[in-house]
């Protein structure tokens, strides 16, 4: 049964290939359903895809090969909460290394314009330390980074 709420995406005719990768990518992903042109229409040829079903982390979404009248933008993003700091480069280095940017504080922008915060679960921890001078810390230690460093917030949160 479907979802009640499916995040769409739209792409410019590259959705297959964005949930292919994230499905290749992010854990609990996968790629189903793939919906074709049934003929010839103004923007497109009969077999065109037209959506793709996709899982993301077991977030239910749906790809929209809409064409290229609207972009992705930082107001919408994925935010994935990471353990190690091996997870965090793996996930950071797989969007970034695929034709991705890095951005600052954790954010990234895959080829596809789509923003993630690749984000591990002890910076949001130390982030919420009730210890204010902890927390500031860690903020500004965190406002330096690209992609965040780990031992630097653990380092921070020790003063």
């Amino acid at each position: 049964m479907p979802s009640k709420n499916t995040i769409c995406l739209w792409f410019d005719g590259t959705a297959e290939e964005a949930a292919q990768f994230y499905a290749r990518t992010f854990p609990d992903s996968t790629v189903g359903a793939i919906l074709r042109a049934p003929a010839d229409y103004p923007s497109g040829k009969q077999g065109d895809v037209l959506t793709v079903e996709f899982t993301v982390m077991g977030i239910p979404c749906l790809g929209l090969n809409g064409g290229p009248a609207f972009k992705h933008s930082e107001a919408f993003s994925f935010q994935v909460a990471t353990d190690t700091q091996e997870e965090t480069d793996r996930l950071w280095h797989a969007i970034i290394d695929n034709g991705g940017q890095a951005s600052e504080c954790g954010w990234c922008k895959d080829k596809w314009g789509l923003s993630w915060q690749i984000t591990p679960r002890v910076l949001t921890t130390a982030m919420a330390n009730p210890d204010r001078a902890v927390a500031k810390r860690v903020f500004e230690a965190m406002m330096q980074m690209s992609k965040i460093d780990i031992a630097a917030i653990e380092a921070a949160q020790k003063g």
